[in-house]
């Protein structure tokens, strides 16, 4: 067996309420996976923005950004656009975040920033992404 076909344990860590002990949070300890491994699990950007609504058409080229939107309605438009990359209810490691975001715009950090700022995504304190809004298909 080569090393490549062994894989690592995954931590998961339940926080529970203190009084009746139900689960309220669930995360990874820490991502035994490489980036790509989330992306190759469903989860891209080919297409996602092949065929924007009208008012977008300007900020898009060739399914890239090439602006972000400086009116907020807009830009949250185009923010929905972008979130639907992501699974609703699943978590995702910042590399994989920033994998998916740099195939369609250049600075994903700030991409980043703005799905955080706007509520389509949160994040953890160990660097764990998921989507907390937007449109769901």
């Amino acid at each position: 067996m080569e090393d490549s076909d062994l894989g690592e344990a995954q931590v998961i860590v339940v926080a529970c309420h203190p009084r009746n002990g139900t689960a309220w949070d669930i995360s990874l300890a820490r991502s035994a996976a490489p980036p790509s491994y989330w992306l190759e699990m469903g989860n891209s950007a080919d297409g996602l923005l092949a065929d924007p609504p009208e008012v977008l058409r300007a900020f898009i080229r060739d399914g890239r950004i090439i602006a972000v939107p400086t009116k907020r309605t807009r830009r949250r438009l185009l923010l929905d656009q972008v979130a639907q990359a992501f699974e609703p209810g699943r978590k995702y490691p910042e590399a994989a975040v920033d994998e998916v975001l740099k195939a369609i715009f250049d600075d994903h950090c700030v991409l980043r920033r703005y799905l955080v700022d706007e509520t389509f995504m949160s994040r953890n304190a160990a660097g764990l992404y998921w989507r907390a809004g937007g449109t769901v298909s």
